[in-house]
């Protein structure tokens, strides 16, 4: 079985498309990636800005090893195109009082920092991890780049998942181990880093922690457009073909088969199979609008709940700052509270919690000399649920969100700022097609896990899959590059069934 002469196309290029696109092209299927946008990457896109870099998506890289995994596949070495710099603390934690938390996996330092907390809760932690470790093994090892196609490999996976506890909230299952209230919010934010609400989300991304501790918390030299890059490179260099700047308008069936894609410019081929790393409403109602399927599923897909927006506040600086570290969390007054501001009621509040982004501490080339590069992130309800004119919100809660890292961290900021943008919901829906602005796609909540989330093949389409954070396993990086390995594997499959 071989597969010489098939085709595949991969519908954007976000870490997602890249990392299916290599798996694909490694394996001898002639592989195109199309780009809507001006330059790949998807929700890693960047832009530059009076000698300022500014990263627009992921900026924590976990997990290595599923990264350089791409470039084994054909006997290369990621570091030939990609330099990797460790994260030290991975967050600095902070909180209105004042309280500040370091979260690293030097178990001496942590527990230094717990014990600061509360002494009782580093034996809670310690058991906390050992719960952490299990769900990894069950949910990230075992299930992780796994498709569920049907029902019972959900019902395969069921009871070890319930023997976890996964139909308890990820803050729940913490709050079972630790006592003290920072310590759980500072072990259950994490999933707010994928688009989940810690009180909803299953506790099963518990993993993380575990992921993080023996994986460490990277950085990408040059930002994590960088390794975006060097995915393309690597693509082309196994004999992929790039098209960026051209959206993909429709892909066309016949019967319940894909056939060809066709762009905005008029530019069409035919393909063996496609796969998209397109928003998953987008990729239903508008690139398959004109199968009965694509309309179908689209009905359905309007009735699930999509994670929430973002509003990011990029900012360049001058002067350096070493004592603000790489990744810090500016929790706000409430935590509960807020969530349900921002999942339930769908109202914009005065306070919020702020993910400040400062990555010249670890890679001055962010910025000119001697200055910093930043960005303020707060999450926000999605357009669904916060019907506001961002253009009239946006300065207001631009200069709301300075003002607060001002009064935490740099009290002139106002003063020291050289050049400054911010990205709200509505970007997200217009530059990426993100439904209702959502950042993460459909919400990570149980019932829309595994095989309640968008399959990884179609079920009536059967040469069209899915790639990226609205399929199975879910959002981050490490997510959607299993995505790209469970997709990889059906796509394989599949084209090599059909060459014999």
């Amino acid at each position: 079985m071989s597969a010489e002469g098939k085709t595949a196309c991969v519908i954007g290029s976000g870490f997602g498309g890249m990392a299916l696109a290599i798996r694909l092209q490694s394996a001898g299927i002639s592989t195109t990636v199309i780009e809507a946008r001006d330059k790949p990457g998807g929700r890693a896109y960047y832009w530059e800005k009076d000698g300022f870099i500014f990263d627009g998506g992921p900026t924590v890289v976990t997990d290595p090893p599923c990264l350089k995994e791409l470039w084994q596949l054909s006997g290369h070495d990621m570091a030939e195109d990609v330099e990797l710099m460790r994260v030290h603390p991975f967050y600095r934690l902070n909180w209105p009082d004042g309280t500040n938390f370091d979260y690293s996996n030097i178990d001496e330092q942590l527990h230094a920092e717990i014990a600061k907390l509360n002494p009782e809760d580093v034996a809670g932690y310690q058991q906390f991890l050992e719960y952490s470790a299990g769900v990894y093994e069950e949910g990230y090892l075992k299930l992780g780049t796994v498709p569920f196609l049907d029902f019972k490999s959900m019902i395969k996976a069921a009871p070890a998942l319930a023997k976890k506890q996964a139909f308890r909230s990820v803050y729940s299952m913490v709050s079972s181990f630790v006592n003290n209230e920072k310590l759980r919010e500072a072990l259950s934010f994490h999933t707010l880093l994928v688009g989940g609400n810690p009180m909803k989300t299953s506790a099963i991304y518990a993993l993380i922690h575990k992921l993080e501790k023996d994986g460490g918390v990277w950085w990408t030299r040059g930002g994590t457009n960088r390794l975006i890059a060097g995915m393309v490179r690597h693509f082309e260099r196994l004999g992929g073909r790039m098209i960026v700047g051209d959206p993909v308008v429709q892909v066309h069936t016949i019967g319940n088969r894909a056939t060809e894609v066709e762009t905005k410019s008029g530019y069409r081929e035919k393909f063996h199979a496609v796969a998209s790393n397109a928003d998953i409403m987008h990729s239903y109602r508008d690139l398959l609008s004109g199968s009965a399927r694509g309309r179908d599923y689209a009905a359905k897909l309007k009735k699930k709940s999509f994670s929430p927006g973002l509003f990011v506040v990029h900012f360049g600086l001058e002067g350096t700052w070493p004592g603000i570290a790489h990744h810090m969390i500016l929790f706000g007054p409430r935590y509960k509270g807020l969530l349900e501001d921002i999942y339930d009621n769908g109202v914009l509040p005065q306070d919020f919690s702020i993910y400040l982004h400062h990555p010249t501490v670890t890679d001055p080339s962010m910025a000119p000399p001697g200055k910093s590069t930043f960005y303020a992130l707060v999450p926000v309800a999605h357009m669904g649920k916060l019907a506001v004119d961002w253009d009239e919100v946006a300065p207001v809660l631009e200069k709301r969100i300075l003002d607060e890292v001002g009064r935490r961290l740099i009290p002139d900021i106002h003063d020291r700022i050289v050049t400054k943008f911010s990205y709200a919901p509505k970007d997200f829906a217009h530059d990426l097609n993100a439904h209702l602005g959502s950042a993460f796609s459909l919400e990570p909540v149980l019932t829309q896990s595994a095989w309640f989330r968008g399959h990884n093949r179609d079920d009536v389409i059967g040469n069209f899959y899915l790639v990226g954070a609205g399929t199975h396993p879910g959002a981050g990086i490490p997510g959607v590059v299993g995505s790209a390995k469970a997709t990889a594997g059906l796509m394989i499959d599949d084209l090599m069934d059909n060459a014999a």
